[in-house]
Protein backbone atom coordinates (compact mmCIF):
# COMPACT_ATOMS: atom_id res chain seq x y z
CA UNK A 1 0.00 0.00 0.00
CA UNK A 2 1.38 3.15 -0.82
CA UNK A 3 0.38 6.35 0.98
CA UNK A 4 1.44 10.25 0.13
CA UNK A 5 1.06 13.98 1.24
CA UNK A 6 1.26 16.57 -0.81
CA UNK A 7 1.21 20.46 -0.63
CA UNK A 8 -0.17 21.47 -4.09
CA UNK A 9 0.49 24.93 -3.83
CA UNK A 10 -2.79 24.77 -6.14
CA UNK A 11 -0.27 23.41 -8.89
CA UNK A 12 1.61 26.57 -9.24
CA UNK A 13 4.80 25.68 -10.56
CA UNK A 14 7.90 27.68 -8.41
CA UNK A 15 9.91 27.42 -11.96
CA UNK A 16 7.79 29.73 -14.22
CA UNK A 17 4.76 30.58 -11.87
CA UNK A 18 2.16 28.65 -14.30
CA UNK A 19 -0.69 26.64 -13.47
CA UNK A 20 -0.70 23.65 -15.45
CA UNK A 21 -3.60 21.64 -15.10
CA UNK A 22 -1.94 18.93 -17.38
CA UNK A 23 1.65 18.93 -15.74
CA UNK A 24 -0.20 18.76 -12.20
CA UNK A 25 -2.02 15.54 -13.54
CA UNK A 26 0.93 13.87 -14.82
CA UNK A 27 2.80 14.49 -11.36
CA UNK A 28 -0.16 13.28 -9.22
CA UNK A 29 -0.40 10.43 -11.22
CA UNK A 30 3.33 9.77 -10.90
CA UNK A 31 2.93 9.37 -7.69
CA UNK A 32 0.86 6.30 -8.20
CA UNK A 33 -0.82 6.37 -4.64
CA UNK A 34 -3.36 4.20 -3.00
CA UNK A 35 -4.23 7.40 -0.70
CA UNK A 36 -3.03 10.49 -1.41
CA UNK A 37 -4.09 13.49 1.43
CA UNK A 38 -3.19 17.08 -0.60
CA UNK A 39 -3.36 20.19 0.87
CA UNK A 40 -3.87 23.93 -0.77
CA UNK A 41 -5.99 22.50 -2.84
CA UNK A 42 -8.28 24.58 -4.96
CA UNK A 43 -11.45 23.92 -6.33
CA UNK A 44 -13.50 26.43 -8.89
CA UNK A 45 -10.36 28.82 -8.39
CA UNK A 46 -9.73 31.72 -11.78
CA UNK A 47 -5.86 30.73 -10.76
CA UNK A 48 -6.08 27.59 -11.47
CA UNK A 49 -8.50 27.05 -14.57
CA UNK A 50 -11.66 26.39 -12.33
CA UNK A 51 -10.74 22.26 -11.75
CA UNK A 52 -11.81 20.89 -8.64
CA UNK A 53 -8.01 19.81 -8.08
CA UNK A 54 -9.20 16.94 -5.82
CA UNK A 55 -11.06 15.15 -8.69
CA UNK A 56 -8.64 15.82 -10.61
CA UNK A 57 -6.25 13.71 -8.36
CA UNK A 58 -8.61 10.75 -8.20
CA UNK A 59 -8.70 10.79 -12.07
CA UNK A 60 -5.22 10.60 -12.30
CA UNK A 61 -4.94 8.08 -9.72
CA UNK A 62 -8.02 5.84 -10.62
CA UNK A 63 -9.25 6.32 -7.27
CA UNK A 64 -13.08 6.01 -7.11
CA UNK A 65 -13.50 7.67 -3.71
CA UNK A 66 -12.08 11.32 -2.76
CA UNK A 67 -13.45 13.85 -0.36
CA UNK A 68 -12.83 17.74 -0.40
CA UNK A 69 -12.71 19.84 2.71
CA UNK A 70 -12.85 23.45 2.12
CA UNK A 71 -11.10 25.20 4.43
CA UNK A 72 -12.54 28.68 3.52
CA UNK A 73 -14.98 29.84 0.43
CA UNK A 74 -13.45 32.50 -1.19
CA UNK A 75 -9.89 33.20 -2.37
CA UNK A 76 -7.03 33.15 -0.62
CA UNK A 77 -4.83 36.40 -0.42
CA UNK A 78 -8.15 38.04 -1.30
CA UNK A 79 -12.24 37.79 -0.45
CA UNK A 80 -13.39 34.86 1.79
CA UNK A 81 -14.83 33.65 4.35
CA UNK A 82 -14.83 30.28 6.79
CA UNK A 83 -16.14 27.66 5.51
CA UNK A 84 -18.81 26.11 7.28
CA UNK A 85 -19.75 22.11 7.93
CA UNK A 86 -22.17 21.19 5.61
CA UNK A 87 -20.97 23.79 3.03
CA UNK A 88 -22.50 23.07 -0.67
CA UNK A 89 -21.59 25.76 -2.91
CA UNK A 90 -20.63 26.68 -6.38
CA UNK A 91 -18.55 29.42 -5.41
CA UNK A 92 -14.30 29.41 -5.62
CA UNK A 93 -12.76 27.13 -2.41
CA UNK A 94 -9.82 26.10 -1.39
CA UNK A 95 -8.94 23.23 1.68
CA UNK A 96 -7.37 19.97 1.70
CA UNK A 97 -8.37 16.81 -0.43
CA UNK A 98 -8.04 13.32 -0.24
CA UNK A 99 -8.09 10.83 -2.55
CA UNK A 100 -8.25 6.83 -1.94
CA UNK A 101 -8.22 3.45 -4.47
CA UNK A 102 -9.66 2.07 -1.14
CA UNK A 103 -12.66 2.05 -0.72
CA UNK A 104 -13.86 4.20 2.11
CA UNK A 105 -16.60 3.24 5.12
CA UNK A 106 -16.99 6.61 6.53
CA UNK A 107 -16.02 10.08 6.25
CA UNK A 108 -14.99 12.78 8.49
CA UNK A 109 -14.62 16.68 8.39
CA UNK A 110 -12.77 18.01 11.61
CA UNK A 111 -12.38 21.20 12.44
CA UNK A 112 -8.82 22.85 13.80
CA UNK A 113 -10.09 26.60 14.28
CA UNK A 114 -7.88 29.53 13.34
CA UNK A 115 -5.14 31.56 14.78
CA UNK A 116 -5.21 35.57 14.42
CA UNK A 117 -1.82 35.07 13.05
CA UNK A 118 -0.68 37.05 9.85
CA UNK A 119 1.89 36.13 7.27
CA UNK A 120 3.61 38.06 4.35
CA UNK A 121 3.69 36.05 1.28
CA UNK A 122 3.26 36.30 -2.59
CA UNK A 123 -0.19 36.40 -3.72
CA UNK A 124 -0.51 34.09 -7.05
CA UNK A 125 3.46 34.55 -7.34
CA UNK A 126 3.11 38.20 -8.15
CA UNK A 127 1.98 40.66 -5.79
CA UNK A 128 3.85 40.80 -1.91
CA UNK A 129 0.81 40.96 0.56
CA UNK A 130 -0.08 40.68 4.19
CA UNK A 131 -2.16 37.41 4.42
CA UNK A 132 -4.22 36.16 7.72
CA UNK A 133 -4.41 32.84 8.52
CA UNK A 134 -6.93 30.92 7.25
CA UNK A 135 -9.19 27.84 9.17
CA UNK A 136 -8.13 24.95 9.23
CA UNK A 137 -9.65 21.93 8.36
CA UNK A 138 -9.10 18.15 8.31
CA UNK A 139 -10.44 15.11 6.22
CA UNK A 140 -10.37 11.79 7.52
CA UNK A 141 -11.54 8.56 5.67
CA UNK A 142 -12.45 5.54 7.45
CA UNK A 143 -11.65 2.56 4.84
CA UNK A 144 -13.69 -0.60 4.41
CA UNK A 145 -11.98 -4.09 5.47
CA UNK A 146 -9.70 -5.52 4.78
CA UNK A 147 -7.64 -1.93 4.18
CA UNK A 148 -3.96 -2.53 6.10
CA UNK A 149 -4.94 1.05 7.28
CA UNK A 150 -8.35 1.16 9.48
CA UNK A 151 -8.13 5.72 9.27
CA UNK A 152 -6.36 7.95 6.47
CA UNK A 153 -6.22 11.64 7.60
CA UNK A 154 -5.42 14.64 5.19
CA UNK A 155 -4.45 17.89 7.14
CA UNK A 156 -2.89 21.11 6.81
CA UNK A 157 -1.96 22.96 9.78
CA UNK A 158 -1.41 27.28 11.30
CA UNK A 159 1.91 28.16 10.27
CA UNK A 160 1.46 30.10 13.30
CA UNK A 161 4.36 28.38 16.04
CA UNK A 162 2.13 26.93 19.08
CA UNK A 163 -1.36 27.23 17.09
CA UNK A 164 -0.18 24.53 15.02
CA UNK A 165 0.64 22.22 18.22
CA UNK A 166 -2.52 22.96 19.52
CA UNK A 167 -4.25 22.10 16.49
CA UNK A 168 -2.41 18.86 16.00
CA UNK A 169 -3.73 17.72 19.49
CA UNK A 170 -6.83 18.89 18.94
CA UNK A 171 -6.88 16.41 15.63
CA UNK A 172 -5.17 13.49 17.96
CA UNK A 173 -8.40 14.18 20.22
CA UNK A 174 -10.43 13.73 17.42
CA UNK A 175 -9.43 10.57 16.19
CA UNK A 176 -8.92 8.90 19.82
CA UNK A 177 -11.27 6.20 18.83
CA UNK A 178 -10.62 6.04 14.93
CA UNK A 179 -10.09 2.79 13.94
CA UNK A 180 -6.62 1.88 13.95
CA UNK A 181 -4.04 2.23 12.57
CA UNK A 182 -4.53 5.57 11.90
CA UNK A 183 -2.24 7.38 9.47
CA UNK A 184 -2.09 11.88 9.55
CA UNK A 185 -0.50 12.89 6.18
CA UNK A 186 -0.02 16.21 5.40
CA UNK A 187 2.00 19.62 5.83
CA UNK A 188 2.31 20.40 10.09
CA UNK A 189 4.10 23.38 9.25
CA UNK A 190 6.47 21.96 12.35
CA UNK A 191 9.93 22.27 10.56
CA UNK A 192 11.53 18.56 11.45
CA UNK A 193 10.53 15.82 13.59
CA UNK A 194 7.35 15.94 16.26
CA UNK A 195 8.57 15.60 19.84
CA UNK A 196 7.29 12.50 20.83
CA UNK A 197 6.51 13.99 23.79
CA UNK A 198 4.16 16.52 21.87
CA UNK A 199 2.03 13.50 20.12
CA UNK A 200 2.66 10.46 23.08
CA UNK A 201 1.46 7.03 21.49
CA UNK A 202 2.51 8.63 17.27
CA UNK A 203 5.40 8.08 15.69
CA UNK A 204 6.98 9.26 12.06
CA UNK A 205 7.16 7.10 9.31
CA UNK A 206 9.79 9.14 7.23
CA UNK A 207 12.32 11.71 7.75
CA UNK A 208 12.92 13.60 4.70
CA UNK A 209 13.31 17.54 3.75
CA UNK A 210 10.47 18.50 1.96
CA UNK A 211 10.72 22.33 1.63
CA UNK A 212 11.33 24.16 -0.51
CA UNK A 213 11.76 21.53 -3.24
CA UNK A 214 14.66 22.56 -5.26
CA UNK A 215 16.81 22.47 -2.27
CA UNK A 216 15.11 20.98 0.46
CA UNK A 217 16.66 21.77 3.65
CA UNK A 218 13.60 21.86 6.09
CA UNK A 219 10.29 19.10 6.84
CA UNK A 220 7.44 20.65 7.31
CA UNK A 221 5.25 17.67 5.91
CA UNK A 222 4.36 14.49 7.97
CA UNK A 223 3.42 10.95 7.91
CA UNK A 224 2.92 10.04 11.32
CA UNK A 225 0.72 6.83 12.78
CA UNK A 226 -0.53 5.66 15.65
CA UNK A 227 -1.37 1.65 15.83
CA UNK A 228 -1.08 -1.03 18.88
CA UNK A 229 -0.26 -4.37 19.40
CA UNK A 230 -3.84 -5.76 18.41
CA UNK A 231 -3.56 -4.39 14.85
CA UNK A 232 -0.50 -3.13 14.17
CA UNK A 233 0.73 -1.16 11.18
CA UNK A 234 2.67 -2.81 8.50
CA UNK A 235 6.31 -2.30 7.94
CA UNK A 236 7.30 0.73 6.42
CA UNK A 237 9.43 -0.95 3.02
CA UNK A 238 10.38 2.57 1.76
CA UNK A 239 10.30 6.18 1.93
CA UNK A 240 11.20 8.65 0.19
CA UNK A 241 10.63 12.81 -0.50
CA UNK A 242 9.52 13.06 -4.42
CA UNK A 243 10.22 16.53 -6.55
CA UNK A 244 7.51 18.03 -8.76
CA UNK A 245 7.81 20.94 -10.71
CA UNK A 246 4.26 21.84 -9.66
CA UNK A 247 4.72 23.29 -6.15
CA UNK A 248 6.94 24.96 -3.56
CA UNK A 249 6.60 21.63 -1.35
CA UNK A 250 8.21 17.99 -2.54
CA UNK A 251 5.68 14.69 -1.94
CA UNK A 252 6.03 12.34 0.46
CA UNK A 253 5.90 8.96 0.05
CA UNK A 254 5.31 5.86 2.11
CA UNK A 255 5.38 2.25 0.98
CA UNK A 256 3.71 -0.08 3.32
CA UNK A 257 4.45 -4.15 2.78
CA UNK A 258 1.99 -6.55 3.19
Amino acid sequence: MRLATFNLLHGRSPGDGVVDTGRLRDALKALDADVLAMQEVDRGQDRSGRVDQTALAADALGALHARFAPALIGTPGRHWRAARPGDDTTDPAYGVGLVSRLPVARWRRIALGASPAVLPALVDGRRLAVIRDEPRVAVAAELAAPAPVGTVVAVHLSFAPGVNVVQLLRLARALRDAPRPVVLLGDLNLPGPVPPAVLYGWRSLVRAMTFPTTAPSLQLDHVLARDDAARPLPAVERALAVPADVSDHRALVVDLGA
